[in-house]
């Protein structure tokens, strides 16, 4: 009996978990820096574009057997899922007994564990692009600041270090959101996105 391996084509699904991490980014970033206030209007964005939209980058990335995408998109959607709940938590919509009890020291641990995550991407990242590179670099100090402070580390420095760093981390991600959408549109480099590092791949 003939046997046929069928290849199943999909479009690279990259830009939309950009756009995805690009917008979260920039709503909670105004929330650290001061610019809005509160959290009760970040959860909606945090749900549908910081997780859903990354996880959708995340279940066609691995249909394109992206092992790295997959587990980029993947992780940081699962997180702002994570952190969607914890501002519900924190906004009383489980109950006074809930909020009243929780410990934002775990969330330094949940943190930690982010920052080393993201480290072992940022070496992934290497050999993306340049763009992408900077951006996971971002992330890095973002979970530095959100750790630190969760901690009570040098709170106020390590804030400013996590509001900041997630509004490089946006600005970028629409940078190569832009970049990944009209360079497949246009079949050219319409923005550049600069090469892979090529120190651990050739």
């Amino acid at each position: 009996m003939e046997q046929r391996e069928v290849k199943v084509a999909t479009a690279d699904p990259s830009a939309l978990g950009l756009f995805g991490l690009a917008i979260v980014t920039l709503v909670a970033a105004s929330q650290k820096l001061g610019i809005t206030s509160g959290t009760s209007l970040v959860i909606p964005w945090a749900i549908f574009l910081g997780s859903f939209a990354q996880l959708f980058a995340c279940v066609n990335d691995a249909k394109k057997l992206n092992v790295f995408g997959t587990t980029a998109f993947g992780g940081y959607g699962l997180f702002w899922l994570g952190v969607a709940m914890t501002w519900l938590i924190q906004n009383g919509v489980f109950g006074d007994a809930m909020k009243m009890t929780a410990d934002s020291t775990q969330l330094g641990v949940a943190f930690l564990g982010y920052l080393i995550f993201t480290i072992f991407m940022t070496i992934g990242a290497l050999e993306t692009t340049k763009v992408l590179f900077a951006i996971f670099v971002l992330i890095d100090f973002l979970f530095l600041g959100l750790t630190l402070s969760s901690f009570g580390i040098a709170t106020h420095a390590m804030h400013e270090l996590a509001a900041y760093s997630e509004l490089g981390i946006s600005i970028l991600s629409f940078y190569a959101f832009g970049a990944s959408v009209l360079n497949a549109h246009f079949g050219r480099v319409f923005l550049p996105l600069g090469k892979p590092f090529g120190i651990f791949k050739k």
